[in-house]
Order: structure tokens, then sequence, then C-alpha cells
């Protein structure tokens, strides 16, 4: 493994996260504060680093992220992808192995727009019949 840096953009839903990974001791940080402190729940913090136990990486690369837009889980899920694909550009290998576990896959699901005359996207208003 060289020195390199490797750097992606993960999105889902409203959130995206500009994801960098560099050798080093296995510090996750993302907007300034540890991953965990960050996240709050055990299961976001697992989420995120599906991928990196999938390659066996976890201890020997620093994640470094910036994450916007969104909420937690949103955000969550937008850094596992940007992870996934920084793996990915790291070597040829882990692709396949993330291909298979659906780590490479943008999760196409967004909020559907609310449509006028009805309260929300499919919910109608009370019908009235007298």
């Amino acid at each position: 493994m060289t020195t390199a840096i490797y750097q992606a953009t993960g999105k889902r839903k409203t959130s995206a996260a500009s994801v960098r990974l560099a050798p080093g001791s296995g510090k996750k940080v993302v907007n300034g504060k540890l991953l965990a402190e960050y996240l709050g729940r055990e299961t976001l913090v697992m989420l995120v680093e599906q991928p990196l136990e999938l390659v066996g990486m976890s201890g020997k690369l620093d994640v470094t992220c910036i994450a916007r837009g969104g909420g937690l889980l949103g955000q969550a899920g937008a850094i596992r992808l940007g992870i996934s694909r920084a793996l990915a550009q790291m070597d040829e290998g882990y692709s396949k192995a993330l291909r298979k576990g659906g780590f490479l896959t943008r999760d196409p699901r967004m909020v559907e727009r609310k449509k006028y005359g009805q309260v929300k996207a499919r919910k109608r208003f009370q019908y009235s019949k007298r």
C-alpha cells in the first residue's frame, strides 16, 4: 500500500459527504468531531464502518469527512458510500468485494414531492360526504 490519499464523494437522500482516506492509525473524523461523537448512535457508527471491516482495513486508515445536508441517517449512508468509493479507487480487488456486498450502489430512494390538492405526497384531505 502506498502513502497516497484517496478522495471520494457519497450521496444519500439530500445528504452529501466528501471522504478522504489516508494511511494511519484508524482515526475517523466527521466535520471536526470523532465519528461516534458526531453520529451519536452505535448503529450508525457500525453502518459507516462496514466497508472498512469488509476489506480488513478498519484500523489501518484514517478517515476524514465533511458531511452536509439531510439528517444523521442520510449523512451516515453518504459517508459509507464515500468510504466504499475511496476503497475501490485504492485497490481493484476491494472493488469486487464491495460491489458484491452492495456498498458501491447509490441508494436511489428520495422523498416523494407533495402534490397540490393533497395533504402530503399520497395522503388526501379528509373526505366529507355531507
